[in-house]
C-alpha cells in the first residue's frame, strides 16, 4: 500500500518570497526552453499553471513537442513523471491501480497505478473511453483515488498534464465537460516559425541520440515552496470583480449555451497571480488577467448550435469578451502602475 506522502511531512512548505520564486522561474523556463523549441509562451503558461496548483491540457496536431514539453517540465521541477499512452481498450484499474490477491498473506493488497507519482501525463487522453477519463476526476479535484471503497492520497505536489489530438475522430473519445473543466488550461502550441524548426534539426543532430533531456532545476519540496509563495500575491478586489465580469459575460454571448463556470474565473484569478509572480510581482495587474483569459475559458464553453455552424470558436468568444468587458477602475490601474514604478 503507497504511503501517505501528505502525512509525511509535519509542517507545511515554508514559503519563498516572490523575487526568489520569480529567479527560480525563470531558471525553470530556461532550462526547459533549451530543449523545447518555440513554445516559450505556451511553457510559461503551463508552468504558472502548475504553480498555482493546476492541470494543464495540451491539446494540438501531432508532432509538435507537446509530450517533450510535459515531460521537460516534469524533470526541472524534481517532479517524479510516468507516461501513460491512452487507447480506447484502456481501464480505469490502468490509472488507478486496484486490489491484488496475494498468496502468501491469504490477503488482497492494493498495487498503486502510474497515477501514484508528481506529474502523470496521459498522452492522447481522447484515446480512451470517458468511464477510463473520469478515472482522473477524483485525483484532480481532490488529490486522492478510490478503490474498493478505500481512499489513497497521491503525492504532493500532483500535476495532471493530459495531450490531445483534435483533428481525428475516428477511434476518439471528446472529453466530458466535466473532465474539461477539471484543468485549469487549454493550450495550443502551433507550428514553430522556419527559424525555429531549424533549431529543432540542429539540437538533434547536436546531441547524436533521439531523447532530449533536461537535468532537474529545483527539487519537489522547492516546487512545493514555490506554489506556497504564490499564495503571497495580493489581489484586489476590482481585479477579481474583473474576473468575474468575463466569466459571466461568456454566459450571456449570443453564440454560448453554457458559459463558465465559477471555477473558470477563479481559475483566471489562479493563473493570473502565478503569472505575476513569475515577473516579479506580488500583485495582479489586468495583463496578466488578459493574457490566460483563452486558455482559462475557452475549454468551459458549449456553443449553441447555430453558433457552432456558424463557424464560431469559443476561442473567437472569450476574445470578444475580453475585447468588450470593461477593465477595473482607472484609479486601481493607477495605483497599481505606481506601485510598479521603481523608487527614486
Amino acid at each position: 500500500m503507497p504511503a501517505d506522502p501528505r502525512t509525511a511531512s509535519a509542517a507545511p512548505p515554508v514559503a519563498l518570497p516572490i523575487a526568489e520564486v520569480a529567479r527560480l522561474g525563470a531558471d525553470v523556463l530556461d532550462r526547459v526552453g533549451s530543449v523545447v523549441v518555440g513554445m516559450r509562451e505556451p511553457l510559461r503558461v503551463a508552468f504558472a499553471t502548475i504553480l498555482a496548483g493546476g492541470h494543464v491540457l495540451f491539446e494540438d496536431v501531432p508532432g509538435l513537442g507537446k509530450t517533450l514539453a510535459a515531460r521537460s517540465i516534469a524533470a526541472a521541477v524534481g517532479l517524479d513523471f510516468r507516461r501513460l499512452q491512452c487507447t480506447p481498450d484502456l481501464l480505469p484499474s490502468d490509472i488507478t491501480g486496484s486490489f491484488v490477491y496475494v498468496p502468501s498473506t491469504s490477503d488482497f493488497e492494493f498495487r498503486p497505478g502510474p497515477v501514484f507519482t508528481g506529474l502523470f501525463l496521459a498522452d492522447e487522453i481522447n484515446r480512451t473511453s470517458p468511464k477510463t477519463q473520469s478515472a482522473l476526476l477524483e485525483a484532480m479535484a481532490e488529490g486522492q483515488v478510490s478503490v474498493e471503497g478505500r481512499s489513497f492520497p497521491l503525492p504532493s505536489p500532483f500535476h495532471v498534464v493530459a495531450t490531445a489530438n483534435p483533428i481525428e475522430s475516428e477511434g476518439t473519445y471528446a472529453l466530458p465537460e466535466a473532465q474539461l473543466d477539471r484543468f485549469m488550461v487549454r493550450l495550443s502550441v502551433g507550428y514553430p516559425d522556419e527559424a525555429g524548426e531549424a533549431r529543432v534539426l540542429l539540437a538533434r543532430v547536436a546531441r547524436r541520440h533521439e531523447v532530449a533531456t533536461v537535468d532537474p532545476v529545483i527539487d519537489a519540496d522547492t516546487l512545493a515552496a514555490m506554489q506556497a509563495g504564490v499564495e503571497a500575491v495580493d489581489v484586489d478586489p476590482d481585479i477579481a470583480e474583473y474576473c468575474v465580469r468575463l466569466a459571466a459575460a461568456t454566459r450571456r454571448h449570443r453564440s454560448v449555451e453554457v458559459g463558465a463556470s465559477p471555477r473558470g474565473s477563479q481559475g483566471l484569478l489562479l493563473v493570473a497571480r502565478a503569472l505575476a509572480v513569475l515577473a516579479g510581482r506580488d500583485f495582479v495587474i489586468p495583463d496578466d488577467v488578459k493574457a490566460v483569459a483563452v486558455p482559462v475559458l475557452a475549454h468551459r464553453l458549449t456553443l449553441t448550435v447555430q453558433g457552432w455552424t456558424s463557424g464560431v470558436t469559443a476561442e473567437q468568444v472569450v476574445t470578444e469578451v475580453v475585447n468588450t468587458v470593461a477593465g477595473p477602475p482607472a484609479v486601481g490601474a493607477a495605483r497599481r502602475a505606481g506601485d510598479e514604478a521603481p523608487a527614486l
